[in-house]
């Protein structure tokens, strides 16, 4: 697990993802099917890559991890990305 610290704010991010790049940036973030999109900061964009990536393979479980902590902790977000 690691702590990040965004905007006065610790997450705790229980996945194995690079949480060096562009460290301290948000990034647009747009749905694929909807279109609409969200700014993430680099870390919830590294848990969003996840999700996208365990569908992908068919790894269900880490799936729904990350779509519960996405979810929690950016749920607009999660809204309009993941729903």
């Amino acid at each position: 697990m690691r702590e990040v610290m965004w905007k006065d704010k610790k997450y705790i991010i229980p996945f194995k993802v690079n949480l060096e790049w562009d460290k301290g940036q948000e990034i647009e973030v747009k749905n694929r099917f909807g279109g609409g999109s969200c700014r993430l900061p680099w870390f919830a964009v590294a848990v969003y890559d996840l999700i996208m990536g365990s569908e992908r393979f068919q790894d269900w479980q880490t799936h729904r991890e990350g779509l519960d902590w996405f979810a929690e902790h950016f749920p607009k977000e999660y809204m309009v990305l993941l729903d």
